[in-house]
């Protein structure tokens, strides 16, 4: 089938089968074009909760469809390419977290979201990029906490809070990679452009950074900014909203082309719109996670919804 007979075959079977499609960021043009929502792994399984589909069909990575599974457990969730996972959520798994948490007795682990179900369900809160650095702030000066699964992350809620939290050794391997020296040359080449960054990007490009947040707190950062060239230090995927959101706006990425793949998350792209549409035909792949992991795993999710609400991070 053609690209357009793709799409329009997708919204047939969505329609038919009264599914939503929930669409990352990162993910190709193509599928954010066609997905009812746009936006981050939380957000999404957030919204999934408020729609009263019958079938979620998340385009993004493993551990984001898993989220999604463990807030709607009696949804049927499914994921275009199970193989799409995750460098990040690969670096840490459950049995070896619980290894990790025996070395230091008296400890909470607090885990960023991305991170897989097993993960989850041994940790005491979860946290995303937007909201940790408000929620470490918020636990009492004197907790010992362990941060997983990401290092880069951990470091930079550490550099800001004043913590010594003790840093699970996980990267994203595409923000990681992410060099200080292409961004000052950037830098210097646009002197009048703001440069925003992830913070799993490591340390020396945040040390260049001129602003520093989530993918949607990079959204509204370039929302309000009256800059009209901005360098980006995330993964690529994210050009395609930023563009549309902001049509008179110029965005760098090193070697001066969106088009380059050395800073792509390969697993994001996994997901096409063949496989969408073989997804939604066939149902499956589907999640399937067991329900004392989903309690477990759904715990520290809602302990970290609780007070975000507590902390006015969320209504």
């Amino acid at each position: 089938m053609t690209k357009d007979e793709l799409k329009s075959e997708i919204i047939r079977l969505k329609k038919e089968k009264r599914a939503v499609i929930l669409g990352h960021y990162y993910q190709i043009d193509d599928i954010q074009d066609i997905s009812d929502y746009i936006g981050d792994s939380l957000a999404l399984a957030q919204e999934a909760q408020r729609t009263d589909a019958d079938i979620i069909v998340f385009c993004g990575v493993h551990f984001m469809a898993e989220t999604a599974k463990i807030l709607n457990p009696s949804r049927k969730v499914l994921l275009p390419d199970v193989a799409a996972s995750c460098s990040l959520a690969e670096s840490c798994n459950g049995e070896d977290l619980r290894k990790f948490k025996e070395q230091y007795p008296g400890h909470i682990v607090v885990s960023y979201v991305n991170c897989s179900a097993e993960v989850k369900a041994e940790s005491d809160l979860i946290c995303t990029s937007g909201n940790a650095e408000k929620l470490i702030n918020a636990l009492p000066a004197d907790e010992k906490i362990i941060f997983a699964p990401d290092r880069n992350l951990g470091g930079y809620i550490n550099s800001k809070t004043g913590r010594n939290m003790v840093l699970w050794d996980g990267v994203c391997v595409v923000h990681d990679a992410m060099e200080a020296e292409s961004f000052l040359k950037l830098k210097s080449e646009y002197p009048d452009a703001p440069m925003v960054a992830h913070p799993e990007c490591n340390s020396a490009l945040l040390a260049v950074a001129d602003f520093i947040g989530s993918t949607k707190a990079m959204l509204n950062y370039i929302q309000k900014s009256e800059s009209k060239r901005i360098i980006v230090a995330t993964e690529p995927g994210i050009l395609y909203e930023m563009k549309k959101n902001n049509p008179d706006k110029e965005f760098i990425v090193p070697s001066g082309s969106d088009s380059c793949s050395c800073n792509e998350c390969s697993y994001m792209k996994m997901n096409t719109l063949e496989k969408l549409y073989l997804c939604l035909r066939d149902e499956k792949p589907e999640i399937i996670l067991d329900s004392d992991l989903i309690e477990k795993a759904k715990t520290p999710i809602v302990r970290m919804l609780d007070m975000s609400k507590e902390l006015g991070i969320i209504k």
